[in-house]
């Protein structure tokens, strides 16, 4: 499902128990300096991330100050993230002129400890190339460095190295519970492009080898990924990024399974395989 760009108004995009990806949650919040947005999602522990920006993040009464450092857009610097447990209190604060910050969200059971990731604690791996048209690099915020402190979310950001050319290839899905083959996470995302008259294609195949959907994607399109292959493209001469948010229904741990028709292109991509080790 493809979500066009539009004015959120700071309410969510993806609400808890939504239809298509009830494992997940996600909103933008938008603050000019001094403003605070306060936000409680039972049943689902959640992660702040600036995507531009810097703000103050209180968590049941525990402050992390001074949270982003970007300021332009998101290749503007690295990442950093407040883990918030289920249910909790969460108050941002806009600390900059202002902020755009994701809310990150998956369902789980248990209340953990809050805690903040830095920018010199992100998990980087990059993978591919320039010649197989799939050079990516990942940050990952909520990955496999806290996997003991968090119980189903995994949140990172997704950059093109260069411009043009594919991700989420060789072709996979992680829709069903059937470990140790597959497992149930679902996925949304949220494009930037640079410039950001930039766009791309998301594609859908929710059977082998029969035909899919394919969505336009543009400056801040959401895409929610309930089932089924899904790699995208970005147009050549434009850098594409997106957040990525996964929730897992049974486990933290993401196994991707490969589409068979493509799977020996896994072959051809450098370093694919540490890029799937560091989902977990």
């Amino acid at each position: 499902m493809h979500i066009a760009p539009h004015d959120n108004r700071n309410r969510p995009i993806v609400d808890a128990g939504h239809d298509l990806v009830p494992l997940n949650y996600f909103n933008i919040v938008k603050l000019t300096q001094g403003e605070s947005f306060d936000y409680e999602v039972p049943g689902y522990e959640t992660c702040v991330v600036p995507a531009t920006g810097t703000v103050d993040v209180e968590v049941g009464g525990k402050t992390f100050e001074s949270l982003g450092k970007r300021t332009r857009d998101v290749w503007d610097g690295e990442p950093e993230g407040v883990y918030a447990p289920v249910g909790a209190t969460v108050r941002i604060t806009c600390r900059s002129d202002a902020t755009e910050t994701f809310v990150a969200g998956a369902r789980y059971d248990r209340v953990l400890e809050p805690f903040d990731v830095r920018a010199d604690q992100i998990d980087l791996v990059q993978y591919g190339s320039d010649d197989t048209k799939t050079h990516r690099k990942i940050k990952h915020i909520l990955g496999a460095n806290q996997h003991d402190r968090v119980g189903r979310l995994l949140v990172s950001e997704l950059y093109t190295v260069g411009q043009g050319g594919w991700s989420g290839f060789p072709s996979h899905k992680h829709d069903t519970d059937r470990l140790p083959e597959e497992t149930r996470h679902d996925e949304t995302y949220n494009f930037r492009f640079r410039p950001d008259y930039g766009s791309g294609l998301q594609m859908l195949q929710r059977q082998e080898n029969e035909p899919g959907d394919a969505y336009h994607i543009v400056n801040g399109s959401t895409v929610l990924i309930d089932k089924g292959y899904h790699p995208c493209a970005v147009l050549p001469g434009y850098e594409m990024y997106y957040f990525t948010i996964l929730g897992g229904l049974s486990q933290r741990s993401l196994k991707q399974y490969f589409q068979p028709t493509h799977a020996e292109q896994l072959k051809t991509i450098p370093g694919i395989m540490d890029m799937v080790a560091k989902f977990k």
